[in-house]
């Protein structure tokens, strides 16, 4: 399944035509040792894991990418479909297999295979169907690229990418969860939009659980470096505690709606997702809320639990975690929101 039809042995007996259109050069050398070659492996190709891999092929971030699904036919179907749209984009090597030997030597393993979150339906819900699950993927893909940065996107992100730390015996820096990236986003739009500003020109951070029990920085907000609170406060402009938490109110319900409306999230935790890659693969050293093991911030104890906070990404990993100041009310929601994670946990035996 590795490869379409369509591979360069066209010639009499499978002979290798890609040897006979080139003729080389004088006083070659062999390629540079130190040239990197980048392979991301992609788990799940359902709506996200395809609108992953298609952001991914677009925004050249990969040399190679692995597709790996438990349904053969539509994983061939998928394959095929991206190759076939190879004159339109970078040159990417797309190979996909039931078999996770696939994935070796991947840099980035992103993880979507899960089951489907319902209409209406907690992602603390989806636990029990998925951790069977992650048992079958993450061992194997700790097997065949032991060096690898693990990204977990299934729901529920926390505790799945939890899950997947133990089971890979991997070290906690390489082991993220997407975690409120793209809930960030979301803020970061609905707070541009009341204010008629770009969203790029707005910092704003969610943090804790990706669900319910998130937190909103709100004393962090800044637009183009003012912080808002203090600004509406130091001019003396009233404002209702309730309109911010009725933004907050439509981050968590921003994806029960689009689900609710279409069956399934996908476009925008794509770019989500991308994003990240670009900044683990490349090396941006830039600042994403993602899942992280966060034991020992902000009083978080109890035992070790993942949930987003302000974190460094590079090729490392995760480099380090933003010493962000937060208010006591919201140091005690980010508590809350590691206890709820945690009292789940509790009931994995891991």
């Amino acid at each position: 399944m590795q490869k379409s039809a369509s591979a360069s042995s066209l010639g009499p007996g499978g002979l290798d035509l890609s040897q006979a259109f080139f003729k080389p050069i004088q006083n070659t050398a062999p390629p540079s040792p130190t040239k990197r070659h980048t392979k991301i492996s992609v788990i799940g190709v359902g709506n996200v894991g395809m609108a992953i891999a298609q952001t991914i092929l677009t925004q050249d971030l990969a040399d190679e990418l692995a597709l790996i699904d438990a349904k053969p036919d539509k994983l061939r179907g998928e394959m095929l479909d991206l190759q076939h749209a190879a004159a339109f984009l970078p040159r990417t090597k797309i190979t996909a297999s039931v078999d996770y030997s696939v994935t070796v030597g991947s840099d980035l393993c992103i993880v979507t295979a899960g089951a489907r979150q319902n209409p209406g339906e907690s992602r603390l819900n989806l636990l029990q169907r998925n951790v069977a699950l992650f048992s079958n993927i993450i061992p194997p893909l700790a097997k065949y690229s032991p060096d690898s940065i693990l990204l977990i996107v299934s729901n529920p992100v926390d505790v799945l990418t939890y899950v997947s730390w133990k089971l890979s015996g991997f070290p906690s820096n390489r082991v993220i969860g997407s975690g409120t990236n793209l809930d960030s986003s979301r803020f970061r739009f609905l707070i541009a939009d009341h204010l008629d500003v770009n969203a790029q020109d707005v910092q704003a951070y969610i943090v804790g659980e990706h669900g319910d029990s998130s937190v909103a920085l709100w004393s962090s907000i800044s637009v183009g470096g003012v912080p808002v609170l203090s600004f509406l406060k130091s001019q003396q402009i009233p404002y209702e505690k309730e309109t911010l938490e009725n933004i907050h109110k439509a981050v968590i319900d921003s994806a029960y709606e689009v689900i609710s409306l279409k069956g399934y999230t996908s476009w925008a935790i794509g770019y989500s997702v991308a994003n990240l890659a670009r900044s683990l693969l490349r090396d941006q050293r830039k600042i994403h809320p993602v899942s992280v093991l966060a034991k020992g911030f902000y009083g978080i104890d109890g035992g070790d639990v993942f949930l987003s906070l302000p974190a460094q990404l590079g090729r490392g990993g995760v480099l380090g975690v933003t010493n962000i100041h937060l208010t006591d009310e919201e140091v005690q929601r980010l508590r809350e929101s590691a206890k709820t994670i945690l009292e789940v946990q509790s009931q994995l035996g891991l």
